[in-house]
């Protein structure tokens, strides 16, 4: 018995891709082992003080619910653990203040606390039964064995989640703009490649919005860096005021910004769309923005709309003829000047 248990275990431990899994096959070999009614694992909530039924296996007369809370101080887990004991086939007589032990007529009772790295409780490995059993050598060393492997699974995967979570904060941060939290020119790209190959499977054509802040450098020049970064960091947030389902907004480095999105289709003109994005934009960075102590009246920026056919140009492409059409629009323009209010 003992060989084909191992063997179980290390093929459990060679294919079970979850704690579920793993604690399921566990509780199926612990029940074999011990000869026990139920066999179960616990989450203990110290700082709510409750005890939760994970997940259990019931196999005759004893029904022990997956899901159940109860209160921590009333548990016989807890009395085991504060009497330093691993079984008793006289729980009626060793507690008979548990209320639960009698609800369930447990007589013989077997758990061990698992224990994480830090020292941390996270739970209890348990064995149940009407009837009274004896506990086997054998059987402390698979309880004993399991809850460890139990505590090893739990560590691993609190450390893949961290992992996992921290690559995707790393992810997030190279994808994202530090100074507005818009996308940044990497995932702009990579935007518009999705966006490209939706266009083509939609039949549509894209329009690309290339943004350039004119005299963005006389704000810095005027007023110092720091009151340049809020104005960037503004108009990210009008950009993205009113951004549409399908709209990609992002900040291709300094003063520059893409506003990018699928045609409206055959109901209208390519031109009165080009114009509709040209003044919706336009109306969303020009106005005043107060920055700080700073009060700027900013007439707006210079913007190069193309729309481009997806299925014969790609997005490195499509921004350079839109980058040509920013510089047309700057070029017809005669310098500005800020008007500041004090």
């Amino acid at each position: 018995m003992s060989d084909i248990i191992l063997a179980r275990v290390s093929e459990t431990l060679a294919t079970e891709q979850s704690l579920e899994s793993l604690v399921r096959q566990l509780l199926e070999m612990l029940e074999i082992v011990t000869e026990m009614e139920s066999t179960y694992l616990t989450k203990v909530d110290i700082s709510a003080r409750l005890q939760h039924i994970l997940y259990a296996r019931n196999s005759k007369q004893m029904q022990i619910p997956e899901g159940l809370s109860v209160p921590w101080g009333d548990t016989l887990c807890k009395r085991a653990i504060d009497s330093d004991t691993i079984f008793s086939n006289e729980v009626a007589e060793r507690w008979a203040d548990c209320d639960a032990a009698k609800a369930l007529g447990i007589t013989t009772y077997m758990s061990i606390p698992i224990h994480l790295a830090d020292g941390s409780l996270y739970g209890t490995l348990c064995a149940t039964s009407t009837e009274k059993k004896q506990l086997s050598e054998r059987g402390e060393q698979v309880l004993r064995l399991f809850a460890g492997l139990i505590s090893q699974y739990i560590q691993k995967e609190s450390l893949v989640a961290q992992l996992r979570e921290a690559n995707a904060a790393l992810i997030a941060h190279s994808y994202t703009d530090a100074l507005t939290g818009l996308p940044n020119r990497r995932a702009i790209f990579e935007n518009l490649t999705t966006l490209f190959s939706l266009a083509r499977h939609l039949n549509r054509t894209a329009i690309i919005a290339f943004i350039d802040l004119d005299n963005f450098k006389l704000i810095n020049d005027h007023y110092g860096h720091e009151t340049g970064d809020q104005f960037l960091v503004e108009v990210g947030k009008r950009l993205t005021q009113e951004q549409t389902q399908d709209e990609i907004i992002g900040r291709l480095g300094g003063d520059e910004f893409l506003v990018a999105c699928l045609s409206k289709g055959e109901n209208e003109s390519d031109d009165t769309q080009i114009n509709v994005l040209k003044t919706r934009i336009s109306a969303r960075i020009a106005g005043e923005y107060w920055l700080g102590n700073v009060h700027i009246v900013y007439p707006g920026a210079s913007l190069g709309v193309v729309e481009v056919d997806p299925s014969s140009t790609d997005a490195d492409s499509a921004l350079r003829a839109a980058d040509v059409e920013m510089y047309q629009d700057k070029k017809g323009k005669s310098k500005t000047r800020f008007l500041t209010l004090d």
